[in-house]
């Protein structure tokens, strides 16, 4: 009679466990504090001169006073130089932007264009709403002076009048645009592309020791239209009229003069602002125009040359002339905007090779938006090969390619939330309408927009293979080839979408032939009266194969699910079961393959018979071993060794 013998199991085992000490971050408090209303700066205000001097609160109100009568006094009366005091030191709220919000200087360039582009839409809906008159067609232009180290960057939006300049640049954390927003709040209006931007015209004292701001108000009527010139290097500033600043907009505009830091002046390269402006703001709607310099050659007479015979042209030489013009940065109009109704697969697949880098086809495409409770458009993309970045490392960051665009604005394409770790492999672009453009890695985690959008970007990726495994079983074929791994891990390590994954993973097994199955079909061939999945693990699908526990298994005619990949047997901890059924391992002690009255009766009886012999098994095979017993599960093999059913 056959014996199954069960390796004694492990006394116990070590375990081991570490703790971190983590610490509440007064920047993070701050910014939240920055971002939730523009009254609320002269609480931070206090907090942090608190944490640093001292600062009574008495010095809070005084200041905030004066500023209230500068603004009062600024309405009454246009001197030639009028000086304001911040409402706070400007010097310590630019420690809390450059420390923690803009560690990384280029973003100067996109908070600035933002808020550019965000003063053209504004300008746009007022035209519509308040006005008679239909707006000029909006733009932004971006120009050096490298003499004068200085970068001017123009729009013709709605511009500011001068008690808006007094009131959104000299506070921190107030914009134009947060209180536009405010004021449409009390009715059904949706200006969907107006966002509140927080600090993000501060981030400009990241690279100037000297902001200049010349503006023109769109809400000003023909007659009474003045232009006026803010200026501070940092501690305060000053405001006056200037009736002889040239706009390139008719109607309204503003124009921002940086006199860049000498450490700063790689800003003035036109190749570098060009392939800032390509990175961060390819995608906004408004022009970006680059006064750039261009080659050009002309032909003139080649006074080296001899001269020409008698009916001969004289002969020409090529001379170069450097020739300034504007460029368009922006040509890429943001294909995700378009409905995907009229976007044709080649200009998807021009999309993904241009923006990923990418020389394949992509397998698949989901373009899709999402309107109600928050609103995002998303475009996601599985390469037909797995990209390069990730054949050595399956995680690395390096491989992460979803961009996160916060309303056309570029944010970054490394931020592990927005998708889990088992999509690592997808490309794609999510443009958010909710989230804050000044958006970190700790804000992005405690976001529940984001949340969101992740929720819904995995669930409509999930569709996108299964319509693939239904309709085009080869090219399922080819994905569960190239990122079936990363489906397991997922199911191992992501509790949100265990059950989704289960129906996706596949495996070897003893009637799938060539091609491997899943659960789900797994189950569509199981026996009649069959109520568990079995599986066994091996080194490999041969070794599955001529497994003893296979035997009896044949016997019966039942599928057996091969698990040869490291990766399956953790798998099957995970899955545990499915639709009911239990994933059972036939290796294991306690296989129960249902046996009649007649065959558990008959199989007491051999017990009873055999038991001395295994007593000795026992006895000389000892420590080795921690049971011997009679069983069914083989046919030819003499013996086997099986493992303890919990381990």
């Amino acid at each position: 009679m056959p014996f199954a013998m069960r390796p004694q199991a492990a006394a116990g085992a070590k375990h081991r466990s570490s703790s971190l000490l983590t610490g509440a971050v007064a920047v993070g408090v701050a910014w939240a504090l920055l971002a939730v209303a523009p009254a609320c700066f002269s609480v931070l205000a206090g907090i942090r001169a608190i944490g640093l001097q001292g600062v009574h609160s008495s010095d809070l109100s005084r200041q905030s006073r004066s500023l209230r009568r500068a603004t009062e006094a600024a309405e009454q009366t246009d001197t030639d130089v009028e000086n304001y005091e911040f409402q706070a030191e400007v010097s310590r709220v630019m420690d809390i932007i450059i420390n923690s919000l803009y560690s990384n200087k280029d973003v100067f360039l996109r908070e600035l264009v933002s808020n550019a582009a965000d003063a053209c839409d504004k300008k746009r809906f007022l035209a519509l709403t308040e006005s008679d008159a239909p707006p000029e067609p909006m733009k932004l232009r971006i120009k050096t002076d490298k003499d004068a180290r200085i970068l001017t960057i123009e729009d013709n939006g709605v511009g500011m009048q001068k008690s808006e300049l007094i009131e959104n640049l000299g506070r921190i954390a107030r914009s134009g645009t947060a209180n536009f927003v405010k004021g449409l709040e009390q009715d059904s209006s949706d200006v969907s592309l107006i966002g509140q931007f927080g600090v993000g015209f501060y981030s400009a004292f990241l690279v100037a020791n000297k902001v200049e701001v010349v503006t023109r108000s769109f809400r000003d009527g023909e007659a009474d239209k003045k232009s006026w010139k803010w200026m501070s290097e940092g501690g305060s500033f000053t405001i006056e009229e200037a009736p002889n600043e040239e706009f390139f907009g008719e109607q309204s505009g503003t124009k921002i003069m940086l006199h860049l830091k000498e450490e700063a002046q790689e800003y003035l390269d036109s190749g570098k602002l060009s392939d800032l402006l390509k990175k961060y703001s390819e995608f906004i709607t408004f022009p970006i125009e680059l006064w750039n310099e261009k080659v050009q050659y002309d032909q003139v007479v080649d006074e080296s040359a001899p001269p020409p015979a008698e009916g001969e042209k004289p002969k020409m030489k090529s001379v170069p002339r450097s020739v300034y013009e504007w460029e368009t940065m922006n040509k890429m109009k943001p294909i995700w905007l378009r409905n995907p109704d009229v976007v044709n697969e080649s200009e998807y697949s021009e999309f993904y090779k241009t923006t990923f880098k990418a020389f394949d086809e992509p397998l698949t495409t989901t373009h899709f938006k999402v309107e109600g409770q928050i609103e995002f458009r998303a475009l996601v993309f599985i390469p037909s090969t797995m990209p390069f970045e990730l054949t050595r490392d399956m995680f690395s960051e390096g491989g992460r390619a979803m961009r996160l665009y916060v309303k056309r604005v570029f944010i970054n394409d490394k931020f592990e939330d927005l998708i889990p770790r088992w999509l690592t492999f997808a490309r794609g672009v999510v443009d958010s309408e909710d989230l804050p453009l000044n958006v970190g890695r700790e804000i992005l985690q405690k976001s529940r927009t984001l949340k969101i959008i992740r929720k819904r970007v995995v669930r409509k990726v999930l569709d996108t293979i299964d319509e693939l495994r239904e309709n085009d079983p080869a090219k399922y074929d080819q994905f569960w080839s190239s990122y079936g791994k990363y489906f397991k891990v997922g199911l191992v390590e992501d509790l949100d979408y265990k059950d989704e994954l289960k129906r996706f993973v596949r495996f070897w097994s003893s009637k799938s032939g060539d091609n491997q199955t899943s659960i789900p079909e797994y189950i569509s061939r199981m026996k009649e009266g069959q109520d568990k999945i079995y599986f066994v693990t091996g080194e490999g699908k041969k070794a599955a194969e001529i497994s003893p526990a296979m035997e009896k298994m044949r016997q019966k005619g039942y599928e057996v699910l091969y698990m040869v990949d490291p990766l399956d047997e953790i798998c099957s901890q995970s899955i545990v079961d499915f639709e009911g059924k239990k994933l059972v391992d036939i290796n294991k002690a306690g296989l129960d393959l249902e046996k009649s009255e007649e065959e558990k009766k008959e199989m007491e009886e051999l017990e009873k018979d055999f038991e001395p012999v295994a007593t000795w098994l026992k006895k000389q095979l000892g420590e080795r071993v921690q049971k011997v017993q009679i069983s069914d599960r083989l046919v030819d093999s003499p013996a086997t060794l099986v493992q303890g059913e919990w381990g």
